[in-house]
């Protein structure tokens, strides 16, 4: 999902640039948003891998027992 929050941030970039170009603050305003969903796709990416990381370490020590 993390490739996918670096595809849609992009996305927003080139929307955001092509309405500063055309002066639509509509497309401005959507790459920011664009820009925002992948930035927290990303964030979400990022905590479900320490979550299993966390999850491996524990059932190692409790295997370990």
């Amino acid at each position: 999902m993390a490739d996918k929050g670096k595809m849609d941030q992009a996305k927003g970039k080139a929307k955001e640039a092509a309405g500063k170009i055309t002066g639509s603050d509509r497309l401005k305003a959507e790459g920011k948003t664009d820009q925002a969903k992948g930035k927290a796709k990303e964030a979400l990416s990022e905590t479900e891998e320490r979550a299993r990381g966390i999850q491996d370490s524990l059932r190692d020590k409790r295997d370990r027992t």
